[in-house]
């Protein structure tokens, strides 16, 4: 793959000069673009006089778009300002070279932007895209992380985050992206579900005749995930006795079937998840510290939906793809329908989201775009009334003045005066805090009563109550 890259200085320095740098990395084989073609190259250098709060700027307002990858070269970090490395990868910056340190600065600089260009092939190739669907700043950040630990890596993983953030489809991602792993088996075990009598033979499986039930011999997840991957599902849910086992396993890659002496070895990658917080089980005595530890060599918290709204919309089309029939295509969104998705709040993120559109899809009919009828009845927003309005006897008021013959002009007007009246009935006739609590002005309401006194008077003139 050609690999490209911009190249935009922050200041001056003699020791760091910008045609040197382009010098160092043409001989490495990278390609330097006019930072006037920088949307052509995701990839981008800095080359920084010093360490600066300016410098940070500038790198925060470049990394500002999409998927922007930016190397900060420093021209030389001084002692004092080795400490300012840490605030521009806060900016955005993925990595910080101090110039001075690089003995092939060349090479240095191109295995990076290479492994960056690796993951991030990965990451927009058709087997993430359509599975782990979202382009938001924050979700492709995950998606980074995921490929990367998944393809250079065959350490254990633990993926936290909320209910419904695809932490399972995320452990499908890492087992398929395992060179060494993805031709065997990827095996699930869901903690919740281990029923505590049985939880060893889940793990371990069991001889034949090892318990009352156990009339044959089985496997457990340990022989089924060996030289593949085993995905503990809610890990934190795991009872106490299991947790001593399975860092037994762990850490000597053998264990014993329920009712057998036999030692047998299993070789697999351990993926877990979980939406507690495990550093807290750990203090309460919950959760075994050292065995955290061993599940945790790299850590991925998947955001919650209310972190990447830009991904809502993609992720609404592209469960409207998985509901549409092979020959019909899927409908399109009408802007308050759109609207409504982006205002919802989902307490079970993508999976709350992904039942809302399959309950909308099943309602809509015909080639129009889904209209905010096809929204279920107990979906569909409450209207932002003040605090404490009960608008269902208005509304049978102002039904029966319709059924009498009453147009919008006439009911306007009496509900207008019975708001005034009331205002100043609770203000005891006090005409400067009545027009306050009605939000007018003092001007308004003396005008407002007026015109209502005027009308009662020429009603009674004519006889009428």
């Amino acid at each position: 793959m050609t690999l490209s890259v911009w190249i935009q200085p922050f200041g001056t320095d003699e020791i760091l000069d910008e045609q040197s740098v382009i010098d160092c990395l043409e001989k490495a084989g990278i390609n330097v673009a006019s930072r006037d073609l920088a949307g052509q190259s995701a990839y981008g250098i800095a080359l920084l006089a010093d360490v600066s709060r300016d410098a940070c700027e500038f790198v925060r307002s470049v990394c500002a778009q999409e998927r922007m990858r930016i190397l900060a070269i420093v021209a030389n970090a001084k002692e004092k300002q080795r400490d300012y490395a840490w605030q521009l990868l806060h900016a955005g910056a993925s990595d910080v070279l101090a110039w001075c340190d690089l003995r092939q600065p060349g090479d240095t600089i191109a295995a990076r932007l290479t492994r960056w260009q690796e993951i991030d092939a990965i990451v927009t190739s058709p087997l993430v895209r359509n599975n782990l669907v979202g382009r938001s700043r924050a979700w492709t950040r995950v998606l980074r992380r995921l490929v990367e630990a998944a393809r250079y890596t065959g350490a254990p993983i633990l993926l936290v985050g909320e209910t419904g953030t695809g932490k399972e489809l995320a452990s499908r991602l890492i087992h398929s992206l395992d060179k060494q792993r993805s031709q065997h088996e990827l095996i699930v075990l869901d903690c919740t579900t281990i029923v505590p009598d049985l939880s060893g033979s889940e793990l371990f499986g069991h001889e034949r005749g090892a318990f009352t039930g156990a009339v044959s011999a089985r496997d457990g997840a340990f022989a089924l995930a060996d030289n593949g991957t085993l995905f503990l599902d809610e890990v934190g849910e795991l009872p106490a006795a299991l947790q001593v086992q399975l860092l037994r396993v762990l850490q000597e890659g053998t264990y014993k079937r329920v009712g057998s002496n036999t030692w047998r070895r299993s070789d697999f990658r351990l993926l877990c998840a979980t939406n507690r917080d495990l550093h807290g089980e750990q203090a309460q005595g919950n959760f075994r510290r050292d065995l955290y530890h061993r599940i945790a060599s790299w850590t991925i918290r998947l955001p919650p939906l209310s972190e990447r709204t830009d991904d809502i919309i993609p992720l609404v089309h592209h469960f409207l793809r998985q509901e549409a029939s092979d020959n019909n295509q899927p409908p399109q969104l009408d802007d308050a329908v759109r609207s409504f998705f982006l205002t919802r709040k989902y307490p079970g993120n993508v999976r709350d989201l992904q039942g809302l559109v399959a309950r909308i899809a099943t309602r809509h009919v015909g080639p129009g775009p889904i209209t905010i009828g096809d929204i279920p009845a107990d979906e569909r927003p409450v209207l932002p009334y003040p605090q404490g309005w009960d608008d269902e006897p208005l509304e049978n008021s102002i039904r029966q003045a319709i059924s009498a013959g009453h147009g919008l002009h006439d009911i306007r007007d009496a509900v207008e005066a019975i708001a005034v009246m009331a205002a100043l009935d609770n203000e005891d006739g006090d005409m400067k805090r009545a027009a306050q609590r009605l939000d007018v002005s003092l001007r308004t309401l003396q005008s407002r009563r007026a015109r209502y006194r005027d009308r009662e008077k020429a009603i009674s003139g004519n006889g009428h109550l």
